[in-house]
């Protein structure tokens, strides 16, 4: 029998209409959208935990919080189907889910470039062959009758090694001559003692940075090049440094500042020498600074002193043994930072509000003034490597560099960087390498997360005298530092003392 308004008696009988017939599209639509939420929600909690970052009364809140949102949204989206209801239930479900998404994203992204950052484990030579820049030798199979300028004790194992490729390539056993210094193996390739020479390319803008030598990038041209890589020995998280990442002693760090547009992973002299002594007991972090040409013996120069920066060129395992000789301390970790890279990372960023002590100019285009200045990246690359502009040079050139760092730093914590997110993180896995693990540092980051509050940093920088002598890298005479053994001895007694949890103010 047909009724009123169409309907058959069979549909009145069994409840169907029209807005009935809806109901099974409505509520596929809310299952749908609730397994979306669950997976996401699941997804999200699954990397969040996979970090290592979020304290585990954190992640079970925020486990807490979700499942109450699932329930809610599918309440609001049950069977019974009110089309307002079904809406902002709809609404909630997939915005709390793009959210997710987004923060999955962002902590994924962070947590793979930690993890390429962290556990460096591998260390880059480059050794070059180089003749005269007008030489019409073009490569090794050119130089089959000439003689090859080595260093006599310097980095031989590289140096051997790239003698033992050339004598392949040309079938035949080379002659070489060996030289004591990096400026008596440039002077024999300028004087033609002999047609080529074979030695770390970084070592070319070492010799050109002496007096006399400054055009010798450009009188000589790189023929061959060769790289090997070497382990650098891991760092066995003990007892005592693992109970001071999770919050209850002392780590020691050494930070390392590099001045090259090379990878980070190559053996380079560091241009920042900077000693963190971390105690997590009374959260207080002493950040102790030594020139780049402190006059010291390295740990692979038998007693025999050199700059400090050239501790870098024989690797970073040598500059940290060398700290460790002169202030008795035993380093845990290495962290080091490409100040060239930093360009990149800093315009990623907006650019960052660094604090000077003094105002200054870089010629011909920078000028700085005494407080807070607005940089962008090569302006902040600029400040970081000015020197000649004070008084104390190098000493004050660390003194900025640390002030760059400190204002990445900031930066780095404000709202802002999540609208260049991606851009900054691959500024960061060019600019910084540790050989910390990804599960101390996830640690460390953990347990700040879970205890708040704010860290007392104070700093100091050690003293010296100018003066000129041969180095072990160096046979002429060059600029060095003689160190004051009074800072030295001063800085032994603040390290000492975070060390014993003493609460320490640093008096420059």
């Amino acid at each position: 029998m047909i009724k009123a308004g169409g309907e058959t008696e069979k549909d009145m009988v069994s409840g169907k209409n029209k807005n009935n017939r809806k109901r099974p599209v409505w509520t596929a639509a809310g299952w749908i959208i609730t397994a979306i939420q669950i997976v996401v929600s699941a997804a999200a909690v699954y990397i969040l935990n996979q970090s290592g970052f979020v304290p585990e009364k954190m992640l079970i809140a925020g486990i807490v919080v979700l499942a109450v949102l699932i329930v809610v949204c599918r309440l609001l989206m049950k069977k019974k189907i009110r089309p307002v209801r079904f809406l902002i239930g709809a609404v909630i479900a997939l915005a709390v889910s793009a959210l997710l998404l987004a923060a999955g994203y962002y902590v994924g992204t962070l947590t793979t470039t930690l993890q390429d950052i962290t556990d460096t484990t591998e260390e880059v030579a480059s050794v070059g062959v180089y003749v005269l820049a007008d030489d019409p030798a073009e490569s090794i199979a050119d130089t089959e009758d000439y003689v090859f300028g080595i260093l006599e004790s310097i980095e031989r194992e590289d140096t051997d090694n790239a003698v033992v490729q050339i004598n392949t390539e040309l079938d035949s056993i080379v002659q070489v001559e060996t030289y004591a210094g990096m400026d008596d193996l440039a002077d024999a390739l300028l004087s033609q003692t002999c047609g080529a020479i074979v030695m770390s390319e970084q070592y070319v803008e070492v010799i050109s940075e002496l007096d006399g030598y400054e055009d010798f990038e450009n009188q000589i041209k790189e023929i061959a090049s060769y790289e090997w890589s070497y382990v650098i020995e891991s760092t066995e998280t003990d007892e005592d440094t693992a109970a001071a990442i999770s919050g209850y002693g002392v780590f020691t760090m050494y930070i390392s500042g590099i001045d090259t547009y090379g990878a980070i992973s190559t053996k380079s002299r560091s241009d920042v020498n900077i000693i963190a002594v971390v105690n997590t007991n009374t959260r207080q972090i002493l950040l102790v600074s030594t020139p780049r040409d402190y006059y010291v013996p390295l740990s692979i120069s038998n007693g025999v002193k050199d700059k400090l920066t050239h501790a870098g060129l024989y690797g970073v395992d040598v500059s940290m043994d060398t700290l460790e000789m002169l202030y008795g301390v035993d380093l845990d970790y290495y962290f080091r930072v490409n100040f060239s890279g930093f360009e990149e990372l800093i315009d990623a960023l907006g650019g960052v509000t660094v604090v000077s002590e003094y105002e200054f100019d870089v010629e011909p285009d920078f000028h700085y003034v005494v407080g807070e200045n607005e940089l962008n990246g090569i302006e902040a690359l600029a400040f970081a490597r000015e020197r000649y502009s004070f008084a104390e040079g190098d000493r004050q050139r660390g003194e900025n560099q640390m002030a760059v760092i400190t204002g990445v730093i900031r930066k780095l914590q404000t709202p802002s960087v999540l609208y260049n997110f991606s851009d900054i993180m691959s500024g960061l896995e060019g600019s910084f390498e540790t050989n910390m693990s990804y599960t101390d540092l996830s640690t460390l980051v953990r347990n700040q997360i879970s205890a708040g509050g704010s860290w007392d940093v104070q700093t100091y920088s050690v003293d010296g005298t100018g003066t000129t002598a041969s180095t072990y890298s160096l046979s002429s005479q060059v600029y060095v530092m003689e160190p004051d053994r009074e800072t030295v001895d001063y800085a032994i007694e603040l390290i000492e003392a975070v060390e014993n949890d003493e609460i320490i103010s640093v008096e420059e």
